[in-house]
């Protein structure tokens, strides 16, 4: 958990919980747990057991499925 901010894009927030080779805040770590959950229990098991580098494909496969919110611009001053 050597990053300062969460792996997601556009995500500043304080990293919370390693994944795989990366690290992510809680608001994000919670999104994952929920994704994994919804894979099957089997994922749980099978999670535990791998490598921090074993995990970087799911981690990858799940962060595809993140949809990123852009942050609004400021209306353009007018003159």
């Amino acid at each position: 958990m050597h990053d300062l901010t969460c792996m997601i894009k556009g995500c500043q927030t304080r990293v919370y919980a390693p994944a795989g080779t990366h690290s992510i805040c809680r608001e994000h770590f919670l999104a994952y747990l929920t994704w994994r959950r919804r894979k099957g229990p089997q994922m749980f098991m099978k999670y535990a057991g791998m490598t921090m580098e074993e995990r970087d494909p799911l981690v990858a496969e799940w962060a595809n499925t993140i949809r990123i919110e852009e942050a609004p611009t400021a209306p353009a001053p007018k003159s």
